[in-house]
């Protein structure tokens, strides 16, 4: 067998054996309900709100905006922090002494992270089909427009959180160049609130980012054609979703794997030392 397809058969084994220990171990078992009642929770006290223009409640307009505005937070902010964390425990230079070691590592962080996201995903999901009558979920044409929004943005934003992990020093630098920022962008997507309340310059700038046109993609398979005016130019602009997401992950899948070649290869025992030393100072 080739060794490259060896290698990413062996790390897509490996993600899939991290994902279930995480789905049977208590403490992570507890972060996923945690974090999918805490969405629910939110939308269920809006779903009495109704949006300006629409008899839509603002429950239902939300919901699918969490759910695209979670995945990029979980598959950029997560990847992020996930590798900076395994760079400063060694992780990446253990990867680094195996044969296409660190092909087999990214192919098992991405199905690791993407699952994950997923699971989380439906956590909400599932009983917003229940709770949100207005959401459009007896559409089969609906539900594939949803699976290749999905599809595409996590390979939007996945490799994204790679990069930023990479080039980090530590869990702390993904905090404030990944996570923060990613939040950010979920504040002026359109995630929390139709983009068209605000700035036209504000809108610019979400615009040139994933976050929003995976929003909008999820918006877009979800919620009925009435929801549509509240968006910009009164349109779905699913063409213009696939394009953006496409590029951005064709962008990103070209660098990541040079950017995370480049820092194995900086990596050395000595380095990985001073930031296990400088983490234990930080946590006395």
């Amino acid at each position: 067998m080739n060794p490259t397809l060896y290698a990413v058969r062996l790390g897509l084994r490996r993600g899939w054996t991290e994902f279930r220990q995480s789905v049977t171990s208590p403490g992570d078992i507890i972060y996923y309900l945690f974090l999918g009642g805490v969405f629910l929770t939110v939308l269920f006290f809006m779903r009495n709100s109704t949006v300006e223009g629409t008899d839509l409640s603002l429950a239902t307009l939300t919901m699918p905006s969490m759910i695209g505005g979670l995945l990029a937070f979980q598959a950029l902010g997560g990847a992020a922090f996930a590798l900076a964390a395994e760079r400063e425990d060694g992780t990446l230079l253990r990867a680094r002494t195996v044969p296409q070691g660190l092909v087999g590592y990214i192919a098992g962080r991405v199905l690791g992270i993407a699952l994950s996201t997923l699971l989380t995903l439906v956590i909400i999901l599932v009983p917003s089909v229940f709770l949100f009558d207005d959401l459009m979920t007896g559409d089969l044409a609906k539900w594939l427009n949803l699976v290749w929004v999905l599809a595409l943005g996590l390979l939007a934003t996945l490799p994204i959180g790679l990069i930023i992990g990479a080039m980090v020093k530590n869990p702390r630098g993904a905090n404030t160049w990944g996570i923060f920022p990613t939040m950010g962008l979920m504040a002026i997507s359109g995630i929390f609130y139709p983009i068209t309340s605000l700035a036209g310059w504000l809108q610019g700038i979400a615009q040139l980012f994933p976050v929003y046109w995976v929003g909008l993609g999820t918006r877009a398979a979800l919620l009925p054609d009435a929801a549509v005016a509240v968006e910009l130019g009164d349109s779905w602009r699913r063409p213009m979703t696939a394009v953006v997401l496409l590029a951005w992950a064709v962008v990103a899948l070209v660098i990541a794997p040079r950017v995370l070649g480049r820092t194995v290869r900086g990596e050395t025992g000595s380095k990985v030392e001073a930031r296990q030393q400088e983490a234990l100072k930080r946590v006395g």
